[in-house]
C-alpha cells in the first residue's frame, strides 16, 4: 500500500530549500533514485551498504532492495551473489503521467511544463526482466513496479531546428506515486493479464488488450512461459496459442 505521507517526507528530504535554490540536478544521485531510496528506507544507515564485493542500495539487515531505472543486465553478477544469502527486491520505477519542462543548457531558462499525452505502462518491465531471465525463478527475487507521476526536465540540445529531437534528459522529479505492482511469486504475474483477454490467445491479441507493441507482448509471453505461468497449447496459422497453466486459471 502506498504511504503518501512517507513519500512526501522522502521528497522533502531530497528536494530541500538549498537544492531548489541551486537548481535541478545538483545532487550527484538522480532524483528518482534518491527519493525512492528515502521512501523505501527512511533510515539512511541502511543506504549504500557493502556486501561482499558489491554495494546494496538498501540493506535492512535481513533484506536487500535495489532501485533500478533501466539496464537490469548490469545487475546480473551482483544479484547472483546477493540471492545466495538474502531476499532481494528490485524496485523498478515507471513514469505514469509525465509533465515535460525544456531547459536552455546555456542560460538555464525553462519553459512552462506541458503534460505528455503518453502514459506509462507496467508492461515495459518485461524488456528489463528478459535481461535477468535466468534469475527470475529464484524464490528470493522479488520485483516491485512503482508507477510515478513526475516532471521530466530535458535539455534543448538536440539536432532538430527546435533542439528537441535527439535531446538529452537532465533529471526527473517525482510528484506522486500512482500505483505499485508487487511481483513476489509467479502467481502475482497473473494480475498483469487483462481481464478481457480470451482464455486462449496469441501475442497479437495480448498486445491489443494491453495496448502495447506486439514485440512487448512477445517478450511478456516469453517470461511468463519461463516462470510457468503460461503454457503453449497449439498454433493458429503461424502464431502460437497461449493460456494460463491450470493452477492459475
Amino acid at each position: 500500500m502506498i504511504d503518501n505521507r512517507r513519500f512526501e517526507a522522502a521528497k522533502s528530504a531530497v528536494i530541500d530549500t538549498e537544492r531548489i535554490r541551486q537548481g535541478i540536478g545538483t545532487l550527484s544521485e538522480k532524483t528518482v533514485h534518491a527519493i525512492l531510496k528515502r521512501y523505501y528506507a527512511p533510515n539512511e544507515d541502511m543506504h549504500e551498504i557493502p556486501i561482499g564485493n558489491y554495494v546494496a542500495d538498501i540493506f535492512t539487515g535481513t533484506e536487500i532492495l535495489e532501485i533500478q531505472t533501466a539496464h537490469f543486465n548490469v545487475m546480473r553478477d551482483k544479484l547472483a551473489v546477493f540471492l545466495q544469502e538474502y531476499p532481494v527486491t528490485i524496485i523498478y520505477p515507471i513514469p505514469y503521467e509525465k509533465w515535460l519542462v525544456w531547459m536552455n543548457p546555456e542560460t538555464g531558462e525553462m519553459t512552462k511544463r506541458r503534460k505528455s499525452s503518453r502514459k506509462g505502462t507496467p508492461y515495459s518491465v518485461f524488456k528489463e526482466l528478459y535481461k535477468i531471465k535466468m534469475l527470475l525463478p529464484n524464490p528470493n527475487l522479488h520485483i516491485h513496479i512503482t508507477m510515478l507521476n513526475l516532471e521530466e526536465y530535458r535539455l534543448l540540445d538536440g539536432w532538430s531546428t527546435d533542439k528537441k529531437k535527439g535531446s538529452h534528459r537532465y533529471d526527473r522529479i517525482p510528484i506522486s506515486m500512482e500505483r505499485e505492482y508487487i511481483l513476489d511469486t509467479p502467481a502475482d504475474y497473473v494480475q498483469l493479464l487483462p481481464l478481457e483477454l480470451e482464455d486462449i490467445f496469441t501475442t497479437k491479441q495480448l498486445a491489443v488488450c494491453c495496448k502495447i507493441p506486439q514485440s512487448y507482448a512477445q517478450v511478456m509471453c516469453n517470461i511468463l512461459l519461463h516462470l510457468e505461468v503460461l503454457e503453449r497449447v497449439g498454433k493458429e496459422k503461424n502464431a502460437y496459442l497461449y493460456q494460463l497453466v491450470p493452477k492459475y486459471q
